[in-house]
């Protein structure tokens, strides 16, 4: 399973070039701009980093509250694989150089929630956990067999609409027990039922 940031093109642009600066990659970009810019890669060079580099991603749970702030309801993205399996998984996305972890979020969440979610950020974020994702399995709850990659795990209260965007074919809103349920764990990829227990635990809304 390819987890987290199951497009690998998300912020795609025009041209070959894929960017990465200092481990954290982004987007793509011309090759001309590649050669100008040290911090840009190849589609070469983005694997062989993905070989040698951890790589810093951002993840979140979305969620819906109540007047009290209690969780009330899990987002969970509803998302197909190239080999048309469906899956179920949450917000997340590489960390570009020089952004900070709040405006990965946003942006991330704009991306795969719509721009009307209105997602409710603090001016620190601060996550719930941090989710070590590794090509070799068992060395830890969650793998992604492209790459060693760090994730720093949010829950972020959205209060709007969301209309899913890029390759989510829809948001399906649990209940917390039903979002941490058996079976809706495996239907996650790469052990996000595990994050979203975690992401619960620590919001009190796992019993």
């Amino acid at each position: 399973m390819r987890t987290p940031d199951p497009d690998p093109n998300d912020d795609a642009r025009p041209g070959p070039g894929v960017p990465f600066a200092a481990g954290l990659p982004g987007g793509f970009r011309s090759q001309g701009e590649a050669d100008a810019n040290p911090g840009w890669l190849s589609d070469v060079e983005l694997a062989e980093a993905r070989r040698r580099l951890p790589i810093l991603y951002v993840e979140a749970v979305p969620v819906r509250t109540d007047g009290m702030g209690v969780v009330t309801e899990v987002g969970l993205l509803l998302r197909a694989t190239p080999l048309g399996e469906m899956t179920r998984t949450i917000v997340s996305g590489r960390v570009r150089y020089g952004e900070t972890v709040r405006d990965a979020l946003f942006r991330h969440l704009e991306n795969d929630l719509g721009p009307m979610a209105f997602p409710l950020l603090p001016a620190q974020p601060v996550p719930f956990t941090v989710a070590e994702y590794f090509p070799m399995p068992g060395i830890s709850a969650f793998h992604d067999d492209r790459q060693h990659a760090v994730s720093l795990a949010f829950v972020v209260p959205v209060t709007g609409t969301c209309e899913p965007r890029q390759d989510a074919l829809e948001v399906t809103w649990l209940r917390p027990d039903e979002a941490a349920s058996e079976a809706v764990a495996a239907d996650m990829e790469g052990g996000r039922g595990t994050l979203i227990k975690l992401a619960l635990a620590s919001v009190g809304a796992l019993r």
